[in-house]
């Protein structure tokens, strides 16, 4: 008796086992979303630059060519930007770079729809329009257009958050870029030495901006993410700050 309870306890493990080990397994696949991918510019990436994120020179800002332009589904008005994710090639054998790993990419820009020749980037489809070096990692150069799944990752980053400033005396435009973790920006505040904290607004993308005259202030600022948390900067920029000047934050998500 005590024998068949044992064998039963031992057979009731191995079940439990296998259970444990379906649902993860299930859990891994459904963090990945279907999608499909194509690419846009050429072989050095020149078109991929700037874009509907508020970003300019994607070497400058240390994001490269590992970029992509997203459709208005994941694009989001642009609330999605500086977003990474990874990629991968799927169920097309003659399309996928067998054995490729999957890609990592930050969205720096928008696919817009085209409800004449029916894009992909068309709403609701998630799409995501990579530069070409990056597509070909996964896919040939002839499949133009390879499904993929994909998923959202954190964003490493080695270096501070960064700030760039634009605009006029009356009219400060800040860019943030550079941002780890979940890398999307929700929300950001600016404080002068000489004034309190200000509310900046969303211009576009990663673009923030605000009618208070800071200029000959330093200036420090206040960052939200996505996933609801905030560091501020100290002291960023000194007094004698100019326009169309990058100014590191020297700290990250």
């Amino acid at each position: 008796m005590a024998r068949s309870f044992t064998v039963v306890i031992v057979l009731l493990t191995i079940v439990c086992h296998q259970l444990m080990s379906t649902s993860a397994a299930t859990n891994a696949e459904n963090g990945w979303v279907d999608a499909h991918a194509t690419f846009y510019g050429g072989r050095k990436g020149e078109e991929t630059m700037q874009g509907a994120c508020g970003y300019g020179s994607l070497f400058e800002q240390s994001y490269g060519l590992a970029t992509a332009a997203l459709s208005t589904a994941l694009f989001n008005n642009g609330t999605t930007c500086g977003a990474c994710y990874e990629i991968i090639c799927v169920n097309a054998p003659q399309s996928c770079i067998k054995g490729a790993r999957p890609i990592r990419v930050t969205a720096t820009n928008w696919c817009p729809p085209n409800y004449r020749d029916g894009s992909w980037c068309n709403p609701p489809r998630k799409h995501f329009d990579l530069s070409l070096p990056i597509f070909l990692k996964i896919a040939k150069y002839k499949a133009g257009i390879v499904p993929v799944k994909y998923r959202r990752v954190m964003c490493p980053k080695k270096s501070g958050v960064k700030f760039q400033l634009a605009g006029n005396p009356y009219f400060l435009m800040v860019t943030v870029f550079n941002v780890g973790r979940v890398g999307v920006v929700v929300e950001v505040k600016v404080k002068g030495s000489k004034t309190g904290w200000i509310q900046m607004t969303r211009n576009w993308g990663q673009v923030w901006d605000t009618n208070t005259v800071l200029t000959g202030q330093s200036l420090s600022f206040l960052v939200a993410t996505s996933d609801g948390k905030r560091l501020k900067f100290n002291n960023v920029a000194p007094s004698n700050w100019q326009f169309d000047k990058t100014y590191d934050g020297k700290i990250n998500f």
